[in-house]
């Protein structure tokens, strides 16, 4: 997949609708998520037995989604290639809201987008992640913004 594959299902505009989603959902709860997109996996890796599920775990680390005040951070991760989403909640979150309601959401937004509505699957999918985080981590008194909203495209072979 060329590295600019990205681009045409996740435009300016839509990253900047996906930002603002971000922004005003962590007013909501105590939170922090973080959209990162990789076009794919270098084929080396896959043929070492890279996955998506062992990718987005390295791209929790390296992207310090971990890096929150009450260990908040939920990193939602695409590999376009595959059209496969991975949610990773840190452990402060992970101890609240079941594995399944994860689940659940990645698969949703996973038909979205094999319908082709990249947009659509990932607003909605901020809009369920926002409204399980608003039930089991409700914001506090100070409720700091402490990742960035923006998504990120993880450049390909980055570690």
């Amino acid at each position: 997949m060329p590295p600019w594959a990205w681009r045409r299902v996740f435009p300016r505009a839509t990253l900047d609708a996906i930002e603002g989603a971000i922004r005003e959902s962590e007013t909501r709860h105590g939170g922090e998520i973080r959209f990162a997109i990789e076009n794919s996996l270098p084929a080396s890796w896959v043929w070492r037995g890279m996955t998506g599920r062992k990718r987005a775990l390295e791209a929790f680390s390296f992207l310090r989604v971990w890096d929150t005040e009450h260990n908040s951070g939920v990193l939602v991760y695409l590999l376009l290639a595959d059209r496969d989403i991975e949610i990773i909640a840190d452990r402060g979150i992970a101890a609240r809201v079941d594995p399944s309601a994860w689940g659940a959401v990645a698969q949703a937004m996973e038909m979205d987008f094999r319908r082709g509505e990249f947009e659509h699957g990932v607003l909605e999918g901020i809009r369920q992640i926002s409204t399980l985080l608003a039930a089991h981590f409700p914001p506090g008194k100070h409720n700091p913004d402490e990742l960035p909203d923006r998504p990120v495209i993880v450049p390909s072979g980055y570690k």
